[in-house]
């Protein structure tokens, strides 16, 4: 591979997340972070289809990947807002856990720490799927079925939400 800095064909991969060359120049291939938000109404969780790939058509929750200089909880409000056109109060919105991913796109596989969130609503909003989302279902805890979801990132977290 050739360097971005001194641009000779001695960029080498030193372990499995960084890049070395003799020039001095390093990169390191750090993980990316992403939101998911679990809307839960009564029995019901709010699942997303997916209207690109990876794993397009399949189920996911509503998130996406943090942009740089933003918090988690600034990515959890952008993403509800650009997929579903709503946004929760900040106050209900509560962290639940995380977990490690693989997300191939174009060719390059990412490695996310994938976190999850949880919004427990009293009233049912109304939402519309817009930006990557292809439709939106307001599906029984009971009838979630993990097989459905694209990632095993959010199964994990569905499965932490129903236990």
């Amino acid at each position: 591979m050739h360097c971005p800095s001194c641009a000779q064909p001695t960029l080498a991969l030193i372990g499995t997340h960084e890049l070395r060359c003799p020039c001095g120049f390093h990169y390191f291939h750090n993980v990316a972070a992403a939101v998911m938000v679990a809307l839960c109404w009564q029995d019901e969780v709010l699942v997303a289809v997916r209207a690109r790939e990876p794993g397009q058509g399949m189920w996911d929750l509503p998130g996406g990947f943090v942009d740089p200089d933003e918090s988690l909880e600034q990515a959890v409000q952008r993403e509800l807002h650009e997929e579903l056109g709503w946004q929760p109060p900040p106050e209900s919105v509560r962290y639940l856990g995380s977990f490690p991913n693989t997300y191939r796109y174009d060719n390059i596989t990412y490695k996310t720490c994938d976190t999850v969130f949880v919004v427990t609503l009293s009233d049912k909003p109304a939402l519309q799927a817009a930006d990557d989302v292809a439709a939106l279902y307001w599906v029984k805890r009971s009838e979630l079925e993990l097989e459905r979801f694209a990632f095993p990132s959010t199964r994990n977290a569905i499965m932490l939400l129903t236990r």
